[in-house]
């Protein structure tokens, strides 16, 4: 009998901004552990909206200030260890952010490395080929319709 793993909804944020050197740029952080580039992204947060939690993950990873989408874009999944070495599979719903201005100071400042990417070479650069996909249709998306 195959055992029955429950997937537990985070909420992340897809900060990104316009350049006229690059077009539309992501921003990433790094994991804590291993390094890798993500999206900042959490657990719900009880009586705040999903929406409103993936900005507050944003503010506390990268210090980001800016407009959050309501509507989620997209999903992506993954397998998150835990400190107890336990696997838990996490399904991320996906939040655009249009970041204005970030933080001197943020909660996690000296915990995670930060860095806008072109929004090619964040797509790229992360491991994830949902989240890359995610990133690519948004920028389509984004410069199709004409807001950029």
């Amino acid at each position: 009998m195959k055992a029955f793993r429950r997937t537990i909804i985070q909420y992340g944020a897809l900060p990104y901004r316009a350049s006229d050197r690059s077009g539309l740029e992501v921003l990433l952080v790094t994991t804590r552990t291993a390094k890798r580039w993500i999206i900042p992204k959490g657990w719900p947060v009880k009586g705040k909206p999903p929406h409103a939690t993936a900005a507050q993950e944003a503010h506390e990873e990268a210090g980001l200030i800016g407009r959050i989408m309501k509507q989620a874009i997209g999903s992506y999944s993954y397998a998150k260890r835990m400190k107890n070495g336990i696997a838990i599979d996490c399904e991320v719903q996906v939040f655009p952010m249009e970041v204005t201005d970030q933080a001197r100071r943020w909660p996690e400042k000296g915990e995670r490395k930060v860095r806008w990417f072109s929004s090619v070479e964040a797509a790229a650069t992360i491991e994830d080929p949902v989240l890359s996909n995610l990133i690519r249709d948004f920028e389509w998306a984004e410069f199709s319709i004409g807001r950029r």
